[in-house]
């Protein structure tokens, strides 16, 4: 069973960044990919951005590309996402995931471990 926290969320301006941090305990975090989904007021959870076992492939959402940098570091047991140039409409809850599974599914169905998330609010 892995355990997922996430940290960093919070009020910025709308222009500025964040970095959100996410880490794993209770399992073997090199074995999974990971994720990172969000959840805007109101709407369903929708994917942000995943990361390989190795790190070696990554994909973002369309809304996201160029803004946000998914990473991660093995040996801390800990998966990033730095969020620069935030919108107002990156408004949300996000959300950690892992997926054990060796496919590079965005679907939030197919996800096997999950965080509680952590607030992101962007004024305009």
């Amino acid at each position: 069973q892995v355990q997922l926290v996430e940290s960093g969320g919070g009020l910025v301006q709308a222009g500025g960044s964040l970095r959100l941090s996410c880490v794993a305990s209770g399992g073997t975090f090199s074995a999974h990919a990971m994720a990172w989904f969000r959840a805007a007021p109101g709407k369903e959870r929708e994917f942000v951005a995943r990361i390989s076992r190795s790190g070696g492939n990554i994909y973002y959402t369309d809304s996201v590309k160029g803004r946000f940098t998914i990473s991660r570091d093995n040996a801390k047991n800990t998966v990033y996402l730095q969020m620069n140039s935030l919108k107002p409409e990156d408004t949300a809850v996000y959300y950690c995931a892992a997926d054990r599974s060796i496919l590079t599914s965005q679907n939030a169905g197919d996800m096997d471990y999950w965080g509680k998330g952590t607030l992101v609010t962007v004024s305009s």
